[in-house]
């Protein structure tokens, strides 16, 4: 019953924040998501690296050069940003009172670094963390995708042990192994925020209905 009553008022001005090692899989596990679960938005960030095949401008990052980024930083745009394997990484700030007078969520996904500044900010983001089955699947999947040199993927698999280190600050853990396992268990993390946070809502609009009911049938 919950469920259906998150769905129906889909989002509530929420902050989530993905993060996961390279290659753990979490741009497809939040591409499957937003297709399944109404007003979630995706805060599409910033970068000074090149794109890579397949990537659009726009929907999975905006692609800027090292000055116009460091132009933005000094103006104060980013909410948070760093500099991860040579290239800088930003998030613009998002306005939440629109995004809940909108009836939208925001999904943010950032590496640990960024989380921790986020968290500085925003205190009421509700974190996860994407953990690839294994690490021998991890280096697989680095290795087969074919986007980096050899000496770029061990730096990544190197991380990504430093990464799962700190996993445990996070407020939820999701074991990527079968994406359909994993997008069920993100779908159940949102729906049950989103309940959460409507619950005071909920709870007084049901008020108002029972005292109607009752004084028109008891008046």
């Amino acid at each position: 019953m919950g469920a259906a009553v998150c769905l129906e008022n889909e989002g509530r001005g929420l902050l989530f924040i993905l993060s996961a090692p390279s290659g753990a899989g979490k741009t497809t596990l939040i591409r499957k998501v937003m297709e399944e679960v109404a007003g979630l938005q995706f805060s599409v960030s910033y970068t000074t690296r090149l794109p890579r095949v397949g990537e659009e401008e726009g929907k999975d990052y905006h692609f800027v050069s090292p000055a116009l980024f460091q132009e933005m930083v000094e103006k104060g745009d980013f909410l948070e940003w760093a500099e991860v394997l040579g290239n800088y990484y930003g998030t613009r700030a998002p306005d939440l009172k629109e995004l809940e007078s909108e009836g939208r969520d925001l999904i943010l996904d950032i590496d640990i670094q960024g989380a921790q500044k986020v968290l500085q900010e925003v205190d009421q983001a509700i974190t996860i963390f994407i953990l690839p089955p294994s690490p021998e699947v991890l280096q697989e999947r680095l290795m087969r995708r074919g986007l980096d040199a050899p000496e770029i993927i061990r730096r990544r698999f190197v991380n990504a042990r430093r990464e799962i280190e700190v996993a445990h600050r996070y407020h939820y853990l999701i074991l990527n192994e079968r994406l359909e396992e994993a997008v069920e268990c993100l779908k159940g993390i949102i729906l049950a925020e989103r309940c959460r946070k409507g619950k005071r809502s909920i709870i007084e609009r049901k008020i108002r209905e029972w005292e109607a009911y009752h004084g028109e049938n008891h008046g």
